[in-house]
């Protein structure tokens, strides 16, 4: 893995995980902890991490599953507290005091599920276009599921192609479903281009995903109701369903850190028209059969978290939305400059 100057990586035993890190800065600079998003690494931060001022000391762990650091089964019954639970172990074995935290996407779930299980130990949050606190796919404004068993969410929707590409290490851009091809359709706004370089350390990150039943995108179990597929008990996206994942408890969280909300404005990934979200795919067409917009609208994604955060913030919370123009789900990738500075006036 190519790195910029100022960052290195390593390799940390906890109890709980060896976990493979990239760390920038000075050992006795304020801590920040930066939490990276599904299908993706630790890589995707390491630019930003560079050009982070002297007095912050920048960590970013692979979680489990991805990157370089040791596979473990992820139990997605536990609504991402193996994820969370692994970053406490990490931060008490490196001697954190108090980090604030950086999570972009599934990142931004795990900074959360932190927060609400160790509110003593946060500093800040900076949360990334985050999953939604009501989790991803299938449920209803309120957070109410769309169907009882949830389906519609988890490791079942997945494409079976983009999975197989993944698992076999396709670097290519011959096919939409290429992890390419994804990266540049999803991740980033429409037109952008990044450096080939970057772009192709950025692809390396995304294939060193484990893919499998236990870790991407999970297992998935059949289901009567439509779109015919529910979610599995292991894997990433499966602890992303709002069957296992519930973080409005944020909203009680005390003492309550502040939270800074960032998200590109053209996201096609965590929004309130996902085109990976069942409700919207059969809106538009491409999931057949789809039941109508009573019982199975889109999620609407966005609207939900400002709807939490303002909940957050009538209980005494503070939070900023920032919405970066002509970004998608990447916007620390695709402005930077932008980004860091909203980054470092939150972080104390």
């Amino acid at each position: 893995m190519t790195l910029p100057d100022g960052v290195d990586a390593r390799t940390v035993e906890t109890d709980r995980l060896e976990t493979h890190l990239i760390e920038s800065g000075h050992e006795d600079g304020e801590p920040v902890v930066f939490l990276h998003g599904n299908a993706s690494s630790s890589r995707f931060y390491a630019e930003l991490m560079d050009d982070l001022p002297d007095e912050y000391r920048a960590i970013a762990p692979d979680m489990r599953g991805f990157g370089d650091s040791e596979r473990r089964p992820i139990d997605a019954t536990r609504g991402l507290r193996d994820f969370a639970e692994d970053v406490r172990a990490l931060v008490e074995t490196l001697d954190l005091a108090e980090p604030a935290f950086v999570g972009w996407s599934t990142g931004g779930g795990v900074a959360m599920r932190y927060a609400i299980e160790q509110p003593d130990e946060v500093t800040s949050l900076s949360l990334i276009n985050p999953v939604s606190p009501h989790g991803y796919g299938g449920v209803q404004r309120d957070g109410a599921p769309c169907q009882p068993d949830y389906a519609g969410s988890g490791g079942g929707m997945t494409n079976d192609d983009f999975i197989e590409r993944l698992a076999a290490g396709d670097r290519s851009d011959d096919a939409d479903t290429s992890p390419r091809n994804v990266m540049r359709a999803f991740y980033l706004a429409p037109g952008t281009e990044l450096n080939p370089e970057l772009e192709d350390a950025y692809v390396d990150a995304i294939l060193d995903t484990e893919t499998g039943d236990e870790y991407y995108p999970g297992d998935a179990t059949g289901s009567d109701n439509w779109p015919g597929v529910t979610p599995g008990e292991s894997g990433t996206n499966n602890a992303l369903s709002p069957k296992y994942l519930d973080l409005t408890g944020i909203v009680d969280v005390d003492p309550a850190p502040p939270i800074l909300w960032v998200r590109g404005d053209e996201d096609r990934i965590v929004a309130d028209g996902s085109f990976f979200d069942a409700g919207y795919l059969g809106k538009i067409g491409e999931l057949p059969g789809w039941p109508g917009e009573d019982e199975f609208p889109p999620q609407p994604m966005v609207t939900q978290t400002r709807d939490v955060f303002e909940e957050y913030a009538d209980a005494g919370g503070e939070y900023e939305e920032v919405v970066v123009e002509d970004t998608g789900h990447s916007p620390h990738v695709e402005r930077p400059d932008e980004v860091l500075s909203v980054l470092t006036d939150h972080i104390p």
